[in-house]
Parts: C-alpha cells; sequence; structure tokens
C-alpha cells in the first residue's frame, strides 16, 4: 500500500487556506494539516475593504493584471495564465458565493459583507477534511531523511504561506532555509507635507492630477486627496507603491511637482483659457475657472500665482499668466515623512522572487518547499490585488508539481 502524502501548511490566511483547498483538490488522498499561529483565521479578508472583502479586481487577461503588481509583475504574468481574475470569480460564484465589480473594477462579494468569503472558505476546509491547528507557530523547519520535520511531526511537502512581516527579522527562520528575503519597506502610505498653506484645505479633493517625484522617473495620475497633514488619494497611494523602495532611500524626504489639471502640455492647457476667454474676460478670475478644480482651490492656485482674485481676467498680463501656467502644472511640494494608510497596510518584501519557480510555487534552494502569498517579495497597489496574488500562488502551490 502506498504511503499517504503528507503536507503541511503554514498561514491561516487566505493564501494559506486557498493552497490547503487546492492539495486537497488535486490530491484528495493526502493528509493536510494547516497551522496558524494565532488563534484568528483569515484576519485579513475579515477588515479588508471596510469589512467587505475587496476579493479580486476586474482584470481579465494576464497581462493587464499583472500591472498592478510594483513587485513580482513579471512573475505573477506567468502564474496568471494558470489562475487569474476570472478563475478566482468562478471558483466563488461555483460555491454559493457571487461576486459583484464596483465603478473602479474592485470586486466585492454581493453580500458586501467578508463573512461570506470566510464562511466559503471554511466550509470548504471541512468538507474536504484539512485538519487547522490554531495556537500552533512554528519555529523552524528541519529537513531530515527526504522528510519535513516541523512541530513534532514529519510532512512530505511544506507550503509557506505566512504573510508578509513588519519587521525583516520575522524573516530569519526562512533566511536558515537558504533563502534570500528582502527586507520589508512600507508599500502604501500618504505624504506628510509639512509647511504649506495647502494643507487648510484639507478633506478636498482634486478629480485627475499628475504627481511626479522629482530627480525620478516616478509619475502617477489620478485623484489627490487634500489632508490635514499632507496629500493622499490614489495618485499618491500608488506612486507610494512603485517607489516604496527609492522613498525609503532618501528618507522619505523628497519633492513632488504636481500637474492640476492632468494635461501635460502647456500649450494645451494654455489654448483651453483662449478658448474661454471671449466669454470670461470681463468676469472676476475667482469666479470663473476654466478647468474642473473645486473653487476654493481655485481660489488657492490663485494666491498662489500672486493674482489678485478679484481682478478681471482681461487683466491678466503676460507674466502673471505664465506664473498661473507654471503653478497649474507644476506646483512643487516638500514631502518630509509618511503616514501609513491603515487599512491597506501593506509592506513589499519577502522571499526573492528569483528564488521561486512561479509555475509552481516551488522553491528552487529546497525541493518539496512552496511558498504562497505575501510572504513573497511581491505586492499590488490596492487590496484586491493582493488577494488575486493569493489566490493564485497558493492555487498553484497545492497542486505540488
Amino acid at each position: 500500500m502506498e504511503d499517504v502524502l503528507r503536507v503541511a501548511v503554514i498561514g491561516g490566511g487566505a493564501a494559506g487556506f486557498f493552497a490547503a483547498l487546492s492539495v486537497a483538490e488535486h490530491h484528495p488522498s493526502a493528509e493536510v494539516v494547516l497551522f496558524e499561529k494565532s488563534g484568528k483565521l483569515l484576519s485579513k479578508v475579515k477588515i479588508s475593504g471596510g469589512g467587505r472583502c475587496n476579493v479580486t479586481n476586474a482584470c481579465f487577461t494576464p497581462s493587464s493584471l499583472a500591472k498592478n503588481y510594483p513587485r513580482g509583475g513579471k512573475q505573477l504574468k506567468k502564474a496568471f495564465t494558470e489562475f487569474q481574475a476570472k478563475d478566482t470569480v468562478k471558483w466563488f460564484t461555483s460555491r454559493g458565493v457571487p461576486l459583484k465589480t464596483e465603478p473602479d473594477g474592485r470586486m466585492f462579494p454581493q453580500s458586501d459583507d467578508s463573512q461570506s468569503i470566510i464562511d466559503c472558505l471554511m466550509q470548504e476546509a471541512h468538507k474536504k477534511g484539512v485538519e487547522i491547528k490554531m495556537q500552533a507557530p512554528v519555529g523552524s523547519i528541519v529537513l531530515y531523511n527526504g522528510e519535513f520535520q516541523l512541530n513534532a511531526a514529519r510532512f512530505d511537502r511544506v507550503i509557506i504561506a505566512t504573510g508578509g512581516s513588519p519587521k525583516t527579522e520575522g524573516f530569519d527562520w526562512l533566511r536558515t532555509l537558504g533563502h534570500t528575503v528582502s527586507a520589508p519597506v512600507p508599500s502604501l502610505f500618504t505624504f506628510k507635507i509639512p509647511h504649506e498653506p495647502v494643507k487648510k484645505l484639507m478633506g478636498l479633493v482634486v478629480k485627475d492630477a499628475l504627481v511626479r517625484i522629482q530627480g525620478t522617473k516616478l509619475a502617477h495620475q489620478g485623484p489627490v486627496l487634500i489632508t490635514h497633514w499632507g496629500m493622499s488619494g490614489p495618485a499618491v497611494l500608488k506612486l507610494s507603491a512603485w517607489g516604496a523602495r527609492e522613498l525609503e532611500k532618501q528618507g522619505y524626504a523628497f519633492n513632488i511637482q504636481v500637474n492640476w489639471v492632468g494635461v501635460s502640455n502647456e500649450k494645451e492647457v494654455s489654448s483651453l483659457i483662449d478658448e474661454a476667454l471671449p466669454e470670461i474676460r470681463k468676469k472676476k478670475m475667482a469666479n470663473v475657472c476654466p478647468f474642473d478644480l473645486p473653487k476654493n482651490f481655485w481660489l488657492y492656485l490663485l494666491d498662489k500665482s500672486g493674482i489678485d482674485a478679484d481682478s478681471l481676467w482681461l487683466e491678466l498680463g503676460k507674466k502673471s499668466r505664465n506664473k498661473l501656467l507654471n503653478t497649474l502644472l507644476n506646483d512643487i511640494y516638500g514631502v518630509h515623512g509618511k503616514t501609513t494608510f491603515k487599512e491597506e497596510f501593506v509592506t513589499c518584501g519577502g522571499v526573492n522572487v528569483s528564488e521561486v519557480d512561479f509555475a509552481t510555487m516551488q522553491s528552487k534552494v529546497m525541493p518539496g518547499l512552496y511558498f504562497a502569498g505575501e510572504v513573497l517579495d511581491v505586492d499590488g497597489i490596492t487590496g484586491g490585488f493582493n488577494f488575486q496574488a493569493a489566490w493564485t500562488t497558493g492555487f498553484l502551490a497545492g497542486r505540488l508539481r
């Protein structure tokens, strides 16, 4: 009689659960044991997306999906050819949890409750006979005579899905297995701008701004939110993700250059003013803005450009006009520090992607060892992309190829 395949999955989050379920699906006779160090399972799933769980995003080709990962996108593109967002939708829908798409492309359970995702995963684990051990931290893994020894038990295969770690010491036990681990740095944060009057406009949103980091190629376009400490909003958060390592090296002290109108060509912006002039020339500049900007923000930009808001458009001289154009297109702010974006706290860092085969998620350093989820140096620009990476890598790891 053939020996039963024994598989350990370390980590009771999204990637760990999906990996355990994938093992049970692809190897029905295997014994699967999931170890969770705390007393809670799927805790990130529970709180994500304001308690609704942003399961994935409506990006239905591997290449369009992979573009949303500042680190690991190239490797994930390969993995997404095997299991991508549409497979996630199908997986949950076929198990009684239909998903819906919001206008920004984020997908949530129709119930608007993350608990329906948790219940689905827990029921599947129960149905498939996955053994779950809680309050069971794994301190070390030893390979002996072709078997993995951990927590006084022996296993033929091990899948590590322990998630990210805010401190580099949290990865030390993986280094002892021979893997290189990139130190964690924050990947989604807002910009602190301490000495600028713009903060008085907190709560205000500029719909389509282009934010660049001076001295780098980093730039992102989208909504910018003015806060009481500086700037936030999708353009800033995505920029922080793409620039995570570079900005950490700069000690979070750098200049940003903001184009508030989203049109980068000065001639084009100038011609928009020219087109509007015949109708607005006899009106006060304070009362008419030719761009889609909130009124208070327009007044702030006029003041910053040294223009009297009560003057008429026809009184705008060439020098003042150039100054206004420069403020609209190249507004510079000094960033000194960051504020972590609490709800979507993400770090980049983890197991070096070059040491893992993304077709199978097997370690290239230690055969029989697999990785899934945020323990890898892979991160997405928002929570839904991180979950998709967890579902995909968990599914592939669980095939044990």
